[in-house]
């Protein structure tokens, strides 16, 4: 298990930032995402860097991180407009993950909300039964899960890369009049998060842990903003049994994307899907323990191992949800 790198009791009680825009406010406390140093306001005086508020959302992403992520924002935006991501209806967003209303990707929202279910009735209500807790939803897209964990009474901070109106943090205003107060939008990365350590009950990589080029560096970053006996939970990336299904699935997914997008859609080196081999590496190098939690899925998606093989076809894609829990000092 993680255990605490530095003593928690030094995170004192959150001070508001003072970057009041659209009623933006976090209740924890802010760190530098460049050098680390712990932040009273939207300035870092340490290296000059400085957090601004634009429609809503905390823009935490240095400049370099900028441009490194540049070209792979621009891939990802254009390939999920074109696979009728997003919406001009309120009514799409508040219907997920249960229904795509709009028809277009039905399969892929229906295994997203069996996951979610999961997710909620076996691990974080066992695990969090206090509808208080603080909550990071790592690669929250257009806020889907906030919104209901909102609902639920949790208390969560929407984190992704994406700031776009229909498939990034900025479609989360669909939520707003849907709820008390809109939960707090960060644009930041997985590996360097804008928040001082132990405030948070738990950390969802949701649908992005997959999108991390370096596995280890994620995690250790999502247990560090997590508090003593918090979990990191990894939702909805695909796991192979071995990593020659997962290299055939990356050739097949480059082809189809070259001929139908002109793209490969591969400038960064992101690690794509886990193994067994994967997770008992992570477990060694963070000393940790996975739980894996199996979603009730449908039977047709069940049988898809079985069919690909009678068919002699590549190992489908499987998910499952694994968490692990940062040991108490």
């Amino acid at each position: 298990m993680i255990r605490p790198t530095e003593t928690e009791s030094s995170v004192n009680k959150p001070h508001p930032t003072d970057m009041a825009e659209d009623g933006w406010q976090l209740s924890v406390c802010l760190q530098c995402p460049q050098c680390g140093t712990g932040l009273e306001t939207g300035h870092c005086y340490a290296c000059g860097f400085l957090l601004r508020v634009c429609d809503g959302i905390l823009d935490a992403l240095p400049p370099a991180r900028k441009a490194h992520y540049t070209r792979f924002i621009e891939d990802y935006e254009r390939i999920r407009a074109a696979e009728g991501r997003g919406s001009t209806s309120e009514d799409f967003y508040l219907a997920l993950p249960y229904k795509d209303v709009s028809g277009r990707n039905n399969r892929q929202w229906r295994i997203r909300s069996q996951s979610f279910d999961c997710l909620i009735q076996q691990v974080l209500r066992p695990n969090f039964p206090k509808d208080a807790a603080r909550i990071l939803d790592l690669g929250a897209g257009n806020g889907w899960m906030s919104h209901l964990l909102a609902v639920a009474g949790y208390h969560p901070v929407a984190v992704d890369l994406l700031v776009n109106d229909y498939d990034g943090l900025g479609a989360a205003t669909h939520y707003r009049a849907h709820l008390p107060r809109l939960f707090p939008r960060v644009r930041a990365e997985l590996a360097r998060l804008p928040f001082q350590q132990g405030q948070f009950d738990a950390a969802i990589f949701n649908a992005s842990f997959h999108y991390a080029e370096d596995y280890a560096a994620s995690l250790r970053e999502a247990f560090r903003c997590i508090r003593s006996g918090g979990m990191v939970i990894i939702s909805d990336t695909p796991w192979y049994s071995n990593d020659q299904g997962g290299q055939q699935m990356l050739a097949e997914r480059r082809n189809s994307f070259l001929a139908r997008y002109g793209i490969a859609s591969d400038s960064i080196k992101s690690l794509e899907y886990l193994t067994d081999e994967r997770l008992h590496m992570l477990e060694r190098q963070l000393s940790i323990r996975w739980t894996a939690y199996t979603p009730r899925y449908d039977l047709r998606w069940r049988v898809r191992p079985l069919m690909a093989r009678l068919r002699h076809k590549r190992e489908p894609s499987r998910f499952r949800i694994y968490a692990a829990r940062k040991l108490t000092a």
